[in-house]
């Protein structure tokens, strides 16, 4: 099934397979109905592969995106089967007891499934039997239907490899001659056991329909989504607001029932005339509040063009984090913590993102190095380290010249087109460059820092380059 999956967002004529790597070498993980018939196998490595069919096309597998086209077809094939479980990376079973004369009979079902599904462009293999194992040994060794009270007949032609053994137990079998089901029928149950474990006589026992092997679904992901159907069209942005807090009221509670808090919500607003739109916003701290969540809508909604009226709203969370524990009282803390947030999603969601920054404290000495840039809304603040060394500037820019008279340090100097004296100095401070860092800037050597108090205001924050000597001041940073 992956493989036509693959197909179907990107048809490819003549024998085509998915790879996947394996150790040092690729192999082959999925090919189509036109691969297998050049005699190409799963498990083969891809080198072999190409020298048997040199025409074969190929792409990566995607594991991630198997599971949820199989999960998709999972919850379709529900119109079959109240309760249908995955089979394997590649495979469904469904419990169909009491469903086939809805659609005729066990054939008949079948024989719609099959149709369905080619013509969805998916090629499949299917079987109906009295156990779980002896469905799963029939779908892939040829399909068909065993009628009921003849799963012996039904399974005894396949090889034991069908009744989902391990390698080695497989080889073992092979080796005194047990190649075929039928060959173990007849056999005691306790001598098999003994010598090839006890999966063996479980495996061979579900399969005769003697062990209870009940299909068990996965649990459906819960899905966070709210709609509204309007009697008549709205047009003003105070109605969509109101239909919004309505259906946030019910997202929250849907959300609060799953401990869970949203990170990203959707709107989208169904017209008259068959159009849609939609607001989509983010928030910095997930959260399920209502009244917060609403305002952060606002913006949107009084964007949108409403044409002849809208008639239907649907509000989802397609992106939800557990609720995170929170430590009781500290309330002033928990305000403080709320209006930042409120502040990074309204201008997360303006100017995005990935642009609205914090500082992060740095482990290095170099002033350009000593801190980070992260997005605010994807991490939480770090205090600065208490190093009680020298105080550093708010403002660090790069390196610019100064002109500066003779003393160290000077007692004049020129800086941005204006002069300014010196009226009390501070240093120095001793920086040497990071030898395990290539750093342009600074292969000129040591510098040493001084803090400037100047007569006409401003505290700078300068350096001299010894190497230089006295013309070798520049610049770097502004204190408050």
């Amino acid at each position: 099934m992956a493989s036509d999956a693959s197909l179907r967002a990107r048809p490819v004529e003549g024998p085509f397979a998915l790879t996947l790597r394996s150790g040092a070498s690729d192999h082959v993980h999925c090919l189509n109905p036109a691969a297998s018939a050049r005699g190409l196998g799963r498990g083969m490595s891809l080198a072999d592969a190409r020298a048997i069919c040199p025409d074969l096309a190929t792409r990566p597998a995607d594991l991630a995106r198997e599971a949820a086209a199989l999960a998709g077809l999972r919850r379709w094939a529900g119109r079959y089967a109240p309760m249908v479980a995955s089979d394997g990376a590649d495979g469904l079973m469904a419990d169909i007891s009491g469903v086939p004369h809805l659609f005729g009979g066990e054939e008949d079902l079948r024989e719609d499934l099959q149709a369905r599904l080619e013509r969805a462009g998916l090629a499949s293999v299917s079987a109906i039997a009295g156990s779980r194992g002896a469905a799963h040994a029939l779908a892939r060794h040829g399909g068909g239907i065993v009628p009921d009270g003849r799963l012996a007949e039904g399974i005894g032609p396949l090889p034991v490899s069908a009744l989902r053994l391990d390698h080695a137990t497989t080889a073992a079998l092979a080796q005194v001659g047990l190649t075929r089901i039928a060959d173990l029928i007849p056999l005691p149950r306790a001598p098999l056991a003994r010598r090839f474990g006890a999966t063996l006589g479980l495996r061979l026992d579900q399969a005769l329909g003697a062990q209870a092997e009940p299909v068990a679904p996965e649990p459906e992901a819960p899905h966070f989504g709210v709609r509204m159907t309007l009697p008549d069209p709205i047009g003003l942005q105070s109605d969509v607001m109101a239909g919004l807090e309505r259906l946030l009221e019910r997202l929250c509670a849907k959300l609060a029932l799953h401990r869970r808090d949203a990170r990203r919500l959707r709107l989208e607003l169904r017209r008259v005339d068959r159009g849609m739109t939609e607001v989509e916003i983010g928030l910095a701290r997930p959260m399920r509040d209502p009244a917060r969540i609403a305002a952060l809508f606002a913006r949107g909604v009084a964007e949108i063009d409403s044409g002849f009226g809208i008639d239907a709203l649907r509000l989802s969370a397609p992106l939800t984090e557990a609720l995170a524990p929170e430590q009781l009282g500290g309330e002033v803390a928990l305000r403080q913590e709320d209006a930042l947030a409120d502040l990074l999603s309204s201008l997360g969601n303006r100017i995005g993102f990935e642009r609205v920054l914090r500082l992060l404290p740095a482990q290095s000495l170099i002033p350009e190095r000593s801190f980070l840039t992260s997005p605010a809304a994807y991490t939480a603040a770090e205090p600065m380290p208490a190093t009680g060394g020298p105080q550093r500037p708010i403002t660090i820019f790069p390196p610019e010249p100064v002109s500066a008279s003779a003393g160290v340090p000077p007692a004049s100097f020129r800086w941005r087109r204006m002069r300014f004296t010196t009226l009390r100095a501070t240093g120095p401070e001793r920086i040497a460059p990071e030898w395990w860092l290539d750093d342009p800037a600074w292969r000129s050597g040591l510098r040493d820092y001084w803090r400037i108090e100047t007569r006409e205001g401003p505290r700078l924050w300068l350096f001299l380059t010894p190497q230089a000597g006295e013309q070798g001041w520049f610049a770097q940073g502004e204190f408050a």
